[in-house]
């Protein structure tokens, strides 16, 4: 099992940034995989980025080049940077992580973009 939890979500001002956190626990050894998703309300949860173990990173189109995404490997901690702010980007940000053919969740931050 792996626990989740993570921080540093909030308002903020479009144009602005902010930081997530996300520290994993338990059987950290097994995870191969670590990101995050989005979701707002009336739609998907969707991928916003993610990286493996060996620093392969994935993201979604419409967060290139504003987020990026980081693993302290040693600290079982994957972090989120999030700049230039859209509106759009409003949404419950979930960390997850990857074992195998399980998926693990956080219980999600919230992000709140402001015009």
């Amino acid at each position: 099992q792996v626990e989740l939890v993570e921080s540093g979500g909030g308002l903020v001002q479009a144009g602005g940034s902010l930081r997530l956190s996300c520290a994993a626990s338990g059987r950290t050894a097994s995870i191969n995989a670590m990101g995050w998703y989005r979701q707002a309300p009336g739609k998907q949860r969707e991928l916003v980025a993610d990286i493996t173990s060996g620093g392969g990173s994935t993201f979604a189109d419409s967060v290139k080049a504003r987020f990026t995404i980081s693993r302290d490997n040693a600290k079982n901690t994957v972090y989120l940077q999030m700049n230039s702010l859209k509106p759009e980007d409003t949404a419950v940000y979930y960390c997850n992580a990857r074992s195998g053919y399980n998926y693990y969740w956080g219980q999600g931050t919230q992000v709140t973009v402001s015009s």
